[in-house]
């Protein structure tokens, strides 16, 4: 599979896998089984992936485990990235919210190396901003780890451009991770002038829209009452009517092309900045298949400009988040010191 770099100096395939769903997501209880998970991750290897994304919040611990087991024959081969952020007892705080005091992360980077069966993390990100612990001393601690040699390069997740900013002056940020897709471009208005201006990577997780973007979604589809999604406004009734006019774009060129409407999603991605790597994820070897096989898809200019007219045109209609999960997406307002 062809690289990318991300930031200075951070080379990987330029689709990873985001690793989430194995341990349980949309609401569904559990995943795959281990065996099952761990031969998804050996199968991503063998199709040339090479940037794994976890945390220590998926699946509670087990999610850092799982990939720890997959990856360490190929250690050497891939990079992993996960995240810290949240509170946790093991990382020396009571459980519940966000937590980035600086022994909370030393407390976690151990039980992550641990989990990952490592001596080095290469991508270390805060999984949310927290309000709480000014922006430099996270990434000053982080900074702290670099020196160690327990973690090669520092990212943050879900964050905002003035944020970016104050951490990229104390430790130079590599990559963002935020939702970025044909269905959520917010952070073009933000954060993505921010980050080719300072030379660092962007990893859109949720690359397909929450599998809106796969065509497997049309108006007839339900979601089960413990699936975040049947509690999301874009896939409800009207909204949802409204934004499967993109879907019907992506349908249309997919018939052209012979490519799948995820392929071409991740194509637009791809196609968007060089230094663009998006993770998406899947508890299924056949999808997996699918959305690697995206690099190798080759679209006419036309045919990326009709899904680029398709993207500026369709307006999508809903949040992307119930409201309680949307309140912790940081922007861009001071921090409290």
């Amino acid at each position: 599979m062809k690289q990318r770099t991300l930031g200075t100096g951070l080379t990987v395939s330029e689709i990873g896998l985001g690793c989430m769903s194995l341990t349980g997501a949309y609401g569904n209880v559990g995943g795959p089984s281990r065996s099952d998970s761990v031969a998804l991750i050996r199968r991503a290897v063998e199709l040339g992936i090479t940037f794994f994304d976890t945390a220590e919040v998926y699946g509670r611990f087990e999610n850092e485990d799982i990939v720890g087991e997959a990856l360490e024959p190929f250690r050497d081969q891939v990079k992993i990235a996960t995240k810290f952020g949240f509170a946790f007892r093991e990382n020396g705080v009571e459980d519940g919210g966000l937590n980035s005091t600086p022994d909370s992360i030393r407390l976690a980077v151990e039980g992550s190396l641990r989990r990952l069966r490592t001596d080095r993390i290469d991508l270390y990100y805060q999984h949310r901003v927290d309000p709480n612990v000014p922006i430099e001393d996270v990434a000053g601690t982080v900074k702290e780890l670099i020196e160690a040699g327990k973690v090669a390069h520092f990212g943050l997740s879900e964050a905002a451009a003035a944020t970016i900013r104050r951490a990229h002056a104390v430790q130079p940020v590599t990559a963002v991770q935020s939702e970025y897709s044909m269905w959520w471009r917010d952070r073009e208005h933000d954060t993505i002038p921010v980050l080719a201006e300072l030379g660092i990577g962007l990893v859109p997780y949720s690359p397909l829209g929450k599998g809106f973007l796969t065509g497997t979604i049309d108006a007839s589809t339900t979601f089960a009452d413990t699936d975040f999604r049947a509690q999301t406004p874009r896939f409800q009734g009207e909204a949802l009517q409204a934004n499967l006019a993109l879907v019907e774009v992506l349908n249309k060129i997919a018939a052209e092309t012979g490519a799948t409407p995820a392929q071409l999603a991740l194509q637009w991605l791809l196609n968007q900045q060089p230094w663009i790597v998006p993770i998406p994820g899947t508890k299924r070897i056949s999808r997996l298949e699918e959305n690697t096989g995206a690099s190798t898809v080759e679209l006419t200019e036309d045919q990326l400009n009709e899904l680029r007219a398709a993207a500026d045109r369709i307006q999508i209609v809903g949040a992307r988040y119930p409201e309680a999960q949307d309140a912790m997406t940081n922007r861009d307002a001071p921090l409290p010191r």
